[in-house]
C-alpha cells in the first residue's frame, strides 16, 4: 500500500459493534490514525440515501480511503489495513491459515456469538427471537471448543503470531458473556483473551 492512500482514512462504523470494534482495534494497534463517523445501523443510519450511495449493502464497518476508494467487510478491511506490518503474514502458509481463521470467524463464531450477544442485548425480554438462544449457545458453544482446542498447541491464530485473525476473533469472544456464554468453560481462551489485551497500544471496545 502507498503511504497516501492510507494516510487518515475514514471509518463509518458503531463502536460497539464487535466487527467494528475490528477495525479500530487493528488501527490503534498500527498507532495510525484514522477518522471516525458514528454510524448507528440500529437507528437507520445506514439505509440512508447517503450511506447507501457509499455502500449498498449498507453495512458497517465501511474504509473510506483519501482517494474515495471503498472497503467493505469487516475481516477485508483487517487485511487492507495490515498489510505490509507484522500482523498480516508474509509467508503463504502462515497467511494462508490466518484466513482460515478469518472464514472460521464470519461462518462459524460470529453467527453466533454476536448474535446471541445481539438477541440478549438490544431485543425486548420476550422477542421470538429469544427462541433462538439455545441454538445459539450449542453452535457458538462449538466453537469455542474448536479455538480451545488450537489453543492447547499454539498461542494464537494469525499463523503462529498475534495478527488479524486474533483481533477478528477477539472482537466478539471477549463480550461472549453478554450472549449467555461462561467463558470459564474455555481457559485456554480466556488466557489468550489477556494475552491480546496485552499487546502494546490494545484499546477497548466502546461501551
Amino acid at each position: 500500500m502507498s503511504e497516501s492512500s492510507i494516510a487518515i482514512p475514514t471509518v463509518y462504523g458503531l463502536r460497539s459493534s464487535g466487527n467494528c470494534y475490528k477495525v479500530q482495534l487493528l488501527l490503534d494497534l498500527l498507532d495510525r490514525p484514522y477518522h471516525w463517523v458514528d454510524t448507528d445501523s440500529s437507528a437507520g443510519a445506514t439505509r440512508t440515501p447517503e450511506f447507501l450511495a457509499l455502500n449498498p449493502n449498507g453495512k458497517v464497518p465501511l474504509l473510506v480511503l483519501d482517494d474515495e476508494r471503498r472497503l467493505a467487510e469487516s475481516n477485508a478491511i483487517l487485511c487492507y489495513l495490515a498489510e505490509g506490518s507484522s500482523y498480516l503474514p508474509a509467508d503463504d502458509w502462515d497467511r494462508a491459515r490466518t484466513l482460515q481463521w478469518l472464514f472460521f470467524e464470519q461462518y462459524s463464531h460470529e453467527p453466533y456469538i454476536a448474535v446471541a450477544r445481539f438477541v440478549r442485548r438490544w431485543l425486548p425480554e420476550g422477542h421470538e427471537r429469544q427462541a433462538e438462544i439455545p441454538r445459539l449457545l450449542e453452535r457458538g458453544g462449538n466453537a469455542l471448543d474448536v479455538m480451545e482446542d488450537h489453543l492447547g498447541s499454539e498461542c494464537y491464530f494469525s499463523g503462529g503470531a498475534f495478527g488479524v485473525a486474533d483481533i477478528a476473533l477477539y472482537a466478539y469472544t471477549h463480550c461472549a458473556a453478554d450472549g449467555g456464554f461462561d467463558l470459564s468453560r474455555w481457559p485456554r481462551v480466556g488466557a489468550w483473551l489477556e494475552r491480546v489485551r496485552a499487546q502494546p497500544r490494545f484499546s477497548p471496545m466502546a461501551a
